[in-house]
């Protein structure tokens, strides 16, 4: 046995041997979709809209600052959709906060011509798309984490389009929990109660500028169902909001009920312990996403940047707010588009049902190569098998999940791989008809088919490529299991093949070759 072939088998050795290590066991190493194992499918859309409005509101209130610390005190400043309206006291006024703005706040353009002493001031057209981009992709990542932290395997979140998150939870039991963790916005915000007035009196004679009703609720602590809302008269001024948190987690206090404890970070606790000295002996409500959990009264100034959430929670419900709260806020509503939710049943009937189609087409095209190939049928078998070897061992070594499309990607994968021995046989028996020897039969198929195979699965191979690339969900994973098949069946077909003839030619002077 001369070294050329020694070395082509050690090759083959060593790459189906890590193949088969990194495959194995199977049952582990290989994650299962949101088609073969059940779970939730969920699209939902970014209200970019909603976050620039957000935006304005804050400009609003900073322009109105910054132009007083310029020299320039307008008449008003006040937002108008998504646009800023001021209102200045004369055109002289006007002219040195036009010139203020455009050196120092380059994100707004005046849109208002004339020389009149109002202006109209918008985001410019580089700055909306900035933002629209960073909403999308800072929402993104807020998913990612709370999804992270709920303790879903092997999540699939991604974008698509300009504004819209598809996401895809296996083997998700708890959907309407999932659903909740995933759109709540987790907007946290501490503000004082307005104890001037009652909220019949406010409700009667009409709510102070400065203040809102916000409600609350009561929740049956056995049933979970609400027994009545509770109103709050809380001033609309934001003394501390859920940025500032450092951590979150869950405690169990009095009556092994759990509440949300949490720690503010340098900044949070400078303010908290401002706001708690000064406000001390009244009532701060706690508000997330324009809902009191609790209102406690401050008994003694908070300096430490501790405190706690209290409600009705579960400790399920509790666990839930302190991952939404240390994963941040989200920076936009999410609108729900598209749901779609597969049984773990349906699930393991999919995986049985292309499994034994797996073993099917497998056994259907093993006997025929073997009937109709006869010797050539059995080397073609062995290199399927090496074949469907490294398709496993490269799907588990790269974390590729398997979904239907991708079992029926690796079925494809079975044909392809002996079409090119069939190329391959058929150019042999040519060989042969021709009176050659059977070495030099065998040497004239291989190479003569060599490329017609190439541009064969090259093509093929692109199309591949541009599948994955631009395909979505269950496309990608046909995709996937198609190109790593694809390069598999020219490793087995040419050199894998092209070996065991060699080494069952070896010194043999054969007259004829059952192919």
């Amino acid at each position: 046995m001369n070294k050329i072939l020694l070395s082509r088998i050690g090759v083959t050795l060593l790459i189906v041997g890590l193949a088969a290590f990194s495959a194995f066991p199977l049952s582990e190493t290989i994650n299962l979709g949101l088609d073969l194992q059940g779970g939730m499918h969920l699209v939902y859309e970014v209200d970019t809209d909603e976050a620039i409005v957000a935006a304005v509101d804050n400009t609003t209130s900073d322009l109105g600052k910054f132009l007083e610390d310029k020299g320039v005190t307008p008449e008003s400043v006040t937002r108008d959709g998504e646009s800023i309206v001021a209102k200045y006291k004369s055109l002289d006024d006007r002219r040195k906060a036009d010139e203020a703005i455009a050196d120092s706040y380059s994100i707004l353009e005046p849109v208002t011509t004339g020389d009149g002493t109002f202006v109209t001031y918008k985001y410019t057209a580089q700055y909306r798309d900035d933002m629209y981009e960073n909403t999308v992709d800072q929402a993104l990542e807020t998913l990612r984490n709370r999804i992270d932290e709920f303790g879903v395997a092997e999540p699939s979140i991604q974008r698509q389009g300009d504004n819209r998150i598809l996401i895809q939870l296996p083997g998700i039991e708890d959907r309407a929990r999932a659903e909740k963790l995933i759109g709540q916005t987790a907007k946290l915000e501490f503000r004082m109660l307005n104890e001037k007035y009652s909220v019949r009196e406010a409700e009667s004679a009409g709510v102070p500028a400065d203040s809102e009703i916000l409600y609350g609720k009561e929740v049956d602590p056995i049933t979970k169902e609400t027994i009545r809302k509770i109103p709050y008269l809380v001033k609309k001024k934001v003394e501390v909001t859920g940025d500032m948190l450092a951590s979150t987690d869950v405690s169990v206090g009095q009556m092994s009920l759990p509440y949300v404890s949490f720690t503010m970070n340098s900044e949070g606790t400078r303010l908290f312990g401002r706001v708690t000295t000064e406000n001390q002996g009244k009532l701060m409500a706690i508000v997330l996403d324009g809902h009191v959990y609790s209102a406690p009264r401050i008994k003694e100034p908070i300096t430490s940047g501790d405190g706690m959430i209290e409600g009705s929670f579960s400790y399920e419900e509790a666990r839930d707010l302190a991952i939404v709260l240390r994963t941040g806020s989200l920076p936009a509503r999410l609108i729900k588009l598209e749901e779609r939710s597969v049984g773990p049943s349906l699930g393991r009937d999919s995986v049985r049902r292309g499994v034994n189609s797996i073993i099917v087409g497998a056994i259907s095209v093993l006997l025929f190569m073997l009937l109709y190939y006869k010797f050539g049928g059995l080397i073609a078998n062995v290199a399927l098998f090496f074949n469907m070897v490294i398709l496993a061992g490269a799907l588990a070594y790269f974390g590729a999940t398997l979904t239907l499309p991708g079992i029926a990607g690796i079925i494809l994968t079975i044909g392809m791989a002996v079409d090119a021995n069939v190329l391959v046989f058929e150019r042999i028996r040519e060989e042969l008809q021709l009176g050659k020897t059977v070495r030099s039969a065998v040497d004239s198929g291989f190479s003569k088919a060599f490329l017609t195979i190439i541009d064969a699965n090259v093509t093929t191979l692109i199309a591949a490529v541009v599948l994955f690339q631009f395909g979505t969900g269950p496309v990608k994973g046909f995709a996937i299991t198609l190109c790593i098949g694809i390069v598999a069946s020219l490793f087995t077909a040419i050199f894998v093949s092209r070996t065991l003839f060699n080494w069952y030619l070896g010194g043999r002077r054969l007259k004829e070759l059952k192919i």
